[in-house]
């Protein structure tokens, strides 16, 4: 073989390496593209399912609620609805926070103190869903035994701190999350 068929087969062989490796360069920028376009179409895809699992704005709307309290007096309850629970807003009076903070608390089904069931500052307020813990009733407030809440459908008995003092409920009456936004608005939820 002659020198210029080696030259001639090198350089053959340089345009096919070259030609080989443009061929890889727009294989992998097609792969890359091709790939970007997947992503964007799968997040395109995605996306609007994890949205429709946000809660819709009626849904929204009912997670909490404000409440006037201004018109209530020492002694007396609000009832008012939230997330379909009826939830009961008590102005207690000095006697009934006395009784509440003075309960032995070994004396208690489900031992609470008064102060974990209410505000600091604002312990004339208790703020409890009215469902009995037994099997779900709605207990009447300012009734039974200790003044507090009765449940006529079994006879357990609620003190002025709803905490269960007699009858078959396993648990004080729930306290929901609530703040007070201001002397006379309590936000619950």
């Amino acid at each position: 073989m002659s020198e210029s068929s080696n030259n001639t087969q090198l350089t053959e062989n340089k345009n096919l390496k070259s030609e080989s490796l443009k061929d890889e360069s727009r294989r992998k920028l097609l792969t890359g593209t091709a790939y970007a376009t997947a992503g964007i179409g799968l997040a395109c895809a995605v996306l609007p399912f994890i949205d429709s699992m946000n809660p819709s704005k009626d849904v929204a709307a009912l997670a909490s609620t404000e409440v006037d309290i201004s018109n209530i007096k020492a002694g007396e309850t609000k009832k008012v609805m939230w997330r379909g629970k009826p939830v009961s807003i008590r102005r207690r009076t000095a006697e009934e926070i006395k009784e509440a903070q003075e309960v032995n608390l070994s004396e208690l089904r489900d031992p609470q103190q008064d102060s974990d069931r209410v505000k600091t500052g604002k312990e004339e307020w208790l703020v409890t869903i009215e469902i009995c813990t037994h099997l779900g009733c709605i207990p009447i407030s300012g009734q039974g035994e200790f003044k507090g809440w009765f449940c006529p459908c079994h006879g357990s008995q609620y003190d002025t701190s709803a905490r269960i003092r007699k009858g078959p409920a396993p648990k004080n009456l729930e306290i929901p999350p609530y703040e007070f936004v201001s002397d006379t608005l309590i936000k619950i939820g």
